[in-house]
């Protein structure tokens, strides 16, 4: 008797989840597009506008596949509503709303490259709330990759941090990856709910935020009907890809990764943006890729092996 395509493609869905390196490779691969997505368009969606259509988008998917999970789910929801809400909150809308302004000010190289801070602020976050061990190796690629920020965020003079000149578009994606090293640690207290719940409590959590923001920082909720009005062709395409896959694909992915490894290791992998999404802003956006920009490449990819090689051997 011959299995059915659907018994087999389910199989090898679940034997996906169990390959932690393949889908935090997969999860990386995605968000490094979001960063080419996030400078695509601009002129075409307004940052806040993407942000509402994402996340509500990316409710509106998973929903009919998470009607039977919610309802076994609920009374957990119900008694942790505000924890779904604080992983929406921060972990989705503020990190994904600083990195779409940013691309306002600052190149998609320069953002793809800076995202590695994510994996330094979990690791000194970990220490400083658990006294997570961190190990001499993995200590000193987080240095090199500290030093390789740093010659990003400043274009590859590092004395213009004595005078604080760091482009603005720079410093929020680094803000935006202490939001996200923020989520990634509090993951530790997810509630064991099924996936598609997860994602639908959190991305109300990220649709209320984006509300806020919208409300705060952008141009008003009442103009958000205009905003809408004045997306392209290009501006609802981009829509679409950031709704399926860095919302959905990659946020259940990483989830799934942090559980196998946990958050230390699993951050690391966020190292892997730089390389998909400089290679991306280069092909797609035809950004020029500079000096500066190989040299932190290199000792951004230093670091990370010198992490991982200690966080697997112990040493």
């Amino acid at each position: 008797m011959t299995n059915s395509p659907a018994a087999t493609g389910n199989r090898a869905f679940h034997a996906l989840l169990d390959r932690p390196y393949l889908i935090l490779i997969l999860t990386t691969l995605f968000w490094g597009g979001n960063v080419v997505a996030g400078k695509l368009a601009v002129g075409h969606i307004d940052a806040h506008s993407l942000m509402i259509l994402r996340w509500t988008g990316a409710l509106l998917l998973v929903l009919p596949f998470a009607i039977t999970p919610l309802k076994r789910d609920w009374p957990v929801i119900r008694a942790r509503w505000w924890l779904y809400l604080f992983y929406g909150a921060v972990g989705f809308a503020t990190f994904n709303v600083l990195v779409y302004v940013a691309a306002y000010y600052t190149s998609g190289v320069n953002t793809s490259l800076e995202q590695v801070a994510v994996n330094i602020f979990v690791i000194i976050l970990n220490f400083a709330l658990f006294r997570t061990r961190v190990r001499g190796l993995q200590l000193l690629g987080v240095v090199i990759t500290i030093l390789g920020v740093a010659i990003i965020a400043t274009h590859g003079d590092l004395t213009r941090i004595l005078t604080l000149e760091v482009n603005l578009g720079d410093l929020l994606v680094i803000l935006a990856c202490f939001a996200y090293a923020i989520y990634s640690i509090a993951l530790r207290w997810r509630p064991q709910t099924h996936w598609t719940s997860f994602l639908v409590a959190t991305c109300i959590g990220a649709i209320v935020a984006s509300f806020a923001y919208q409300a705060t920082l952008g141009n008003g909720t009442a103009n958000l009907p205009a905003n809408l009005a004045a997306i392209d062709t290009q501006g609802w395409l981009i829509a679409a890809y950031t709704v399926i896959f860095p919302s959905v694909i990659s946020q259940l992915l990483y989830v799934r990764g942090v559980e196998l490894i946990g958050s230390n290791r699993a951050s690391l992998f966020v190292n892997l943006i730089p390389l998909f999404g400089t290679v991306g802003s280069v092909i797609v956006l035809g950004e020029a890729l500079q000096l500066f920009h190989v040299i932190a490449a290199v000792l951004v990819a230093a670091g990370l092996v010198l992490a991982e090689y200690s966080a697997r051997r112990g040493a």
